[in-house]
């Protein structure tokens, strides 16, 4: 869907942010950028969309070349989510959604039916935010206006610029998880830029690591990157926990769970995690509790429990799984 050749970004006074940078991402994929500051994640993602050109290479939009023609014809096929919202205070809520379908020339019914139908996605009822301004919104319903804003033509490719770092960490944490809901039912191509490497392990297929210079360090899963770095310089950057970070992008197994003895009943006063959920949320369960165990449902139906030594357990199993792959994760010069 994206193709990145060859790219490179570099400046008058010879500084490159950008050094032949090789990277795809597929349909309807998530990737987040993360990296050390001035390290050209911003700088690779503002190339998409040309409002930075590019020195050298070519970029690619669905197999079409994007690095020649209008930039403002290609913007209007990408959307674009940043961290200050830039929301115009003169405008309601829903004019400001449909500010590119008004650019396209729909027509006020069509606008405004469109409007209706994503306030409603991100979770903000239409009527009551639609005729509203936007200094009459939080912060976090700002924000989500942003994304609605950025979906409002319908377009293919998502920018998304640490859309949620000038948030309060538990708004944050909530417009993750809506921002997680909405992707599993819109499936756009969506490529993110955080400094946060929780919040790309969380919200990422795929993940990219650069170091200075605009160098590509590790593409790979959430799972890999933290279980099976690519080098010394991707382990020190996701950090010396990031075997408790895996801990979020690792599923429940059934096979670990202790299995009830008459094949029904919960033990009383145990907390619960859904059979699909992670590790992490299994662990954090006992800790918040005090207890030696969480019992694991599918729906109602308790199907056994998880204590702290069979949780090491499967982690330690992912983690060497990951170690013995037979594929290495790649590095700069990796193109999917």
């Amino acid at each position: 869907m994206i193709r990145l050749a060859g790219v490179r970004k570099e400046y008058a006074d010879g500084t490159v942010a950008v050094d032949h940078l090789d990277l795809d991402v597929a349909r309807g994929e998530l990737v987040c950028l993360v990296g050390p500051s001035g390290c050209g994640k911003t700088t690779t993602m503002k190339m998409i969309n040309r409002l930075v050109e590019p020195s050298a290479g070519r970029i690619f939009l669905d197999g079409e070349d994007v690095t020649a023609g209008s930039p403002v014809e290609l913007r209007r096929r990408i959307g674009y989510v940043i961290q200050q919202i830039g929301l115009f205070p003169h405008l309601t809520i829903r004019d400001n959604v449909t500010t590119v379908p008004h650019l396209l020339g729909w027509d006020r019914a069509r606008r405004g039916a469109r409007a209706g139908e994503l306030l409603d996605l991100v979770g903000l009822d239409p009527k009551t935010f639609a005729k509203r301004y936007p200094h009459q919104l939080s912060g976090g319903q700002q924000q989500r206006v942003g994304v609605a804003r950025a979906l409002a033509a319908d377009p293919p490719v998502l920018l998304m610029d640490e859309p949620f770092s000038a948030i309060d960490p538990i708004a944050r944490d909530r417009l993750q998880g809506e921002f997680l809901r909405l992707q599993r039912e819109i499936r756009k191509t969506i490529v993110f830029v955080t400094h946060d490497v929780d919040e790309a392990v969380r919200l990422a297929d795929r993940i990219a690591v650069f170091r200075q210079g605009g160098h590509l360090a590790q593409y790979d899963t959430p799972a890999r990157i933290l279980g099976a770095p690519a080098s010394d310089f991707v382990a020190g950057f996701v950090g010396s926990d990031r075997g408790l970070r895996r801990l979020s992008v690792t599923p429940i197994d059934r096979a670990d769970l202790e299995a009830p003895s008459d094949g029904t009943t919960r033990p009383d006063g145990l907390p619960t995690v859904p059979v699909d959920g992670t590790l992490r949320e299994a662990l954090s369960a006992m800790l918040s509790t005090d207890s030696p165990r969480v019992a694991v449902l599918d729906g109602e139906r308790y199907l056994g429990t998880l204590n702290p030594t069979s949780v090491h357990a499967a982690l330690r199993r992912s983690v060497d799984s990951d170690s013995d792959a037979d594929a290495a994760p790649l590095a700069d010069e990796h193109v999917v």
